[in-house]
């Protein structure tokens, strides 16, 4: 069997009769490669939210697949990405975030203007053939979306708002505020796991009932729906009705447990309490290593008593039984015992559902049968 063949071996598209992944998926830096060019390199992926990067001259920079990516605000107002690189000797033009007027390369005072035009380059007036008009940065696919910044190296690739058919509706639907909503905090953990096990982790609540305890009071899980979309699945609950260990939430204004994932790394999160968002963004770092942002989006930027007691929850509780799980599986699955394992399935879509996982590895393998071709 070919590679393709071979990493789709034991999937089916009726989840009732598919088997997950294969273990050479999770554990083969050969695929991770894949996953680098076939998926992150060519999908949507998040930035930050639109208030860092509103004012003209603002930028906020990230990688991307490996590739140092800079999104900045033109004085025109139009939002632009570039490749971070200098088209001179190769060097990181911006770091980290803020404001500037000029783009000005640190190794040799290189400018460009916000709109990726060089404009000066010292000490270049006797060389024959070049002119500056001639030299611009290399830009990427920026889109403001839902109140936030998504960026794609695939310059051929269908906007974000196009591929997610109904996500925005679903989106605004829920959380009407959210770009009115302000930075308040992040949480970051860097695990020892492949990218898809952890996004495999999220998309189920199957282990729900035995790893967390306290998020099965948090939210009412007789109610907890989850329905697949093109690139999105959306994983829907209502509160708890009694006292629960993970925070109080008896005043809570916002009475629903809404989360979206959208295809491949980006997890958008609406925890019962205030009006919120919580952005996790998971990047892969390695064939065994995740680095994972949770960034808390609030009404304002303090967390109130409830947000604070929600952030420890999750810092102390949540994430913890979640790294632990994911870490044993990665090891699992570095063992000769274990090849695939069978999706579980309800055909109601309950939380306790492997159905979006399900999901996610069928977009897996259709994005390594396109890389291949």
């Amino acid at each position: 069997m070919s590679d393709k063949t071979a990493i789709a071996f034991g999937y089916d598209s009726d989840p009732s009769r598919s088997s997950s992944l294969q273990a050479a998926a999770y554990v083969e830096p050969d695929w991770y490669r894949s996953d680098l060019n076939a998926i992150i390199a060519r999908t949507w992926q998040w930035v930050c939210h639109v208030e860092k990067t509103c004012e003209p001259g603002s930028y906020v920079t990230v990688d991307i697949a490996g590739h140092p990516i800079a999104v900045v605000r033109a004085k025109d107002g139009v939002l632009r990405a570039f490749y971070n690189v200098c088209k001179h000797r190769a060097h990181e033009l911006l770091s980290g975030e803020g404001t500037t007027t000029r783009i000005m390369c640190p190794y040799h005072a290189w400018v460009y203007r916000l709109d990726g035009q060089l404009a000066r380059a010292p000490h270049t007036e006797s060389l024959q053939d070049f002119n500056t008009a001639d030299i611009c940065l290399d830009e990427v696919r920026v889109e403001e979306f839902c109140g936030f910044v998504f960026v794609n190296l695939d310059r051929q690739a269908t906007s974000l708002s196009a591929q997610s058919g109904d996500l925005e509706t679903e989106i605004r639907h829920w959380a009407p505020d959210i770009e009115q909503l302000t930075f308040a905090h992040r949480l970051t953990y860097d695990i020892k796991s492949n990218w898809k096990n952890v996004v495999d982790n999220f998309l189920e609540c199957y282990h729900c009932p035995t790893a967390h305890k306290d998020f099965c009071d948090l939210v009412d899980m007789d109610t907890y729906k989850v329905t697949t979309h093109g690139i999105y699945s959306s994983h829907m609950a209502d509160a708890g009705h009694a006292a629960n260990s993970a925070y109080d939430v008896s005043n809570a204004s916002v009475r629903t447990h809404a989360v979206w994932w959208l295809w491949p790394t980006t997890c958008l999160m609406r925890y019962p309490g205030r009006s919120s968002m919580i952005v996790l963004n998971i990047i892969p770092i390695g064939p065994d290593r995740t680095l994972e942002t949770y960034d808390f989006f609030l009404e304002t930027p303090e967390p109130n008593d409830m947000e604070r007691d929600a952030i420890r929850y999750l810092d102390e509780v949540l994430q913890v039984e979640d790294i632990a799980l994911v870490e044993s599986v990665q090891r699992g699955m570095n063992t000769p015992a274990f090849t695939q394992g069978r999706i579980v399935h309800d055909p109601d879509g309950s939380g306790k559902s492997e159905h979006a996982v399900h999901h996610f590895h069928g977009l897996v393998l259709d994005a390594y049968a396109r890389g291949a071709a």
